[in-house]
């Protein structure tokens, strides 16, 4: 008789949890996997802690410059200006973070348009407990609700803001074996005890997983696809185009479907095993924005972009509005504002990583800083 593999030293909670998953059930699905690791509600990484800034995994825009929340919220006010000015209008930002994006959003519009600001009703999609307190400590001037669902929000025109939130959410790996498309899932490595990536059962569904022109792809090719972020984008599309409004959409990823391995794992702002210190680590995946921008479109929305991030945030005003702070801070400050502005428009980092989508309703004008929407044809 041979005796199971012993259990690694550095097994967490939910890898624990994950291989009981799997003795039980046999190997589970990659969405599986970064649904429990991410969102597990007693361990999840996104339950128990503050990932951001220096002391945590990683830094997103709105913690590298206020400039990036001040051009968003300009944005959002345009957008309900253009749209007759409702008197009454929801505005919602997905994944919110530590709440420092509203609070710049807020806070500029409050500023530039009062009658924007004063029209608002402001809401959170969050499901973590620790970044909820985050988000109530940094906006306890403001009225807020926080919700578990975008469903929740309710009826009427909508505002929303999705920063860095698609590229969170689970992905389904498929992987062309010489058996044809399977999905790829992860089980224990019977000798050496780790988790493994293998693959499942041959596609069922293959017509409806993978796009017609990725089909017949090389051996060993990885597709991915996030249903869940799909269907999100859906619902927020069939809900501006009943109610009126629009969502704007940053994240990093790619413009057309196409094949490769994304999922990755930061710990400590390092690249780490996405296998390892399950729950410990931050999980993402690239968003498949063209996937994003069908759902939208079958639900009855106008999409304009993706465009790259640095020329929505240019075209917005950004080096203008860093001009002005910098023209009035110390010179540490003034230095601090400028590199900021510099990291989020770079050309060769994340002012080109990053992607910008807007949804409207069909009968909204072309969305600010749109204006040159053919640059997602050059990608």
């Amino acid at each position: 008789m041979v005796d199971p593999p012993s259990l690694p030293t550095n097994v967490t909670p939910l890898d624990a949890k994950i291989r009981e998953r799997i003795k039980a059930d046999g190997p589970i699905a990659v969405s599986e996997f970064m649904e429990i690791a991410l969102s597990d509600p007693d361990r999840g990484y996104y339950q128990t802690r503050d990932p951001l800034g220096q002391d945590g995994d990683f830094v997103t825009s709105p913690e590298i410059s206020q400039v990036f929340g001040e051009i968003i919220g300009l944005w959002c006010a345009i957008t309900w200006q253009n749209a007759g000015a409702p008197e009454d209008i929801h505005l919602v930002e997905l994944g919110p973070g530590r709440g420092t994006l509203m609070a710049d959003i807020l806070r500029t519009v409050q500023n530039v348009m009062p009658a924007f600001a004063e029209a608002l009703n402001v809401h959170l999609v969050e499901t973590g407990t620790v970044l909820r307190q985050q988000q109530q400590e940094t906006l306890n001037a403001n009225q807020v609700t926080w919700h578990d669902r975008f469903e929740t929000i309710p009826s009427g025109p909508i505002l929303i803001v999705a920063n860095e939130f698609f590229d969170a959410l689970p992905i389904k790996q498929y992987k062309m074996t010489d058996r044809g498309w399977q999905e790829r899932q992860i089980t224990i490595d019977q000798k050496q005890g780790n988790l493994i990536f293998t693959t499942g059962d041959s596609l069922i569904n293959k017509n409806m997983a993978i796009p017609n022109e990725l089909r017949t792809a090389p051996l060993n090719s990885l597709f991915e696809r996030s249903i869940i972020g799909e269907k999100i984008a859906s619902s927020i599309a069939e809900r501006i185009a009943t109610e009126g409004g629009a969502a704007l959409i940053i994240d990093y990823g790619h413009v057309r479907p196409g094949l490769g391995d994304t999922l990755q794992a930061v710990k400590s702002h390092k690249y780490h095993d996405p296998l390892a210190a399950i729950g410990e680590a931050d999980l993402t995946a690239h968003v498949d924005f063209a996937a994003l921008g069908e759902a939208a479109k079958t639900a009855g929305a106008m999409v304009y972009g993706p465009i790259f991030q640095g020329e929505f945030l240019v075209c917005l005003g950004i080096e203008q509005r860093t001009a002005a702070l910098a023209a009035a801070a110390t010179d540490d400050q003034a230095d601090i504002l400028k590199s900021g502005s510099r990291r989020l428009i770079a050309a060769d980092g994340m002012g080109t990583l990053f992607k910008v989508m807007a949804i409207t309703s069909v009968t909204d004008s072309l969305p600010a800083g749109f204006e040159n929407d053919d640059i997602g044809d050059a990608l």
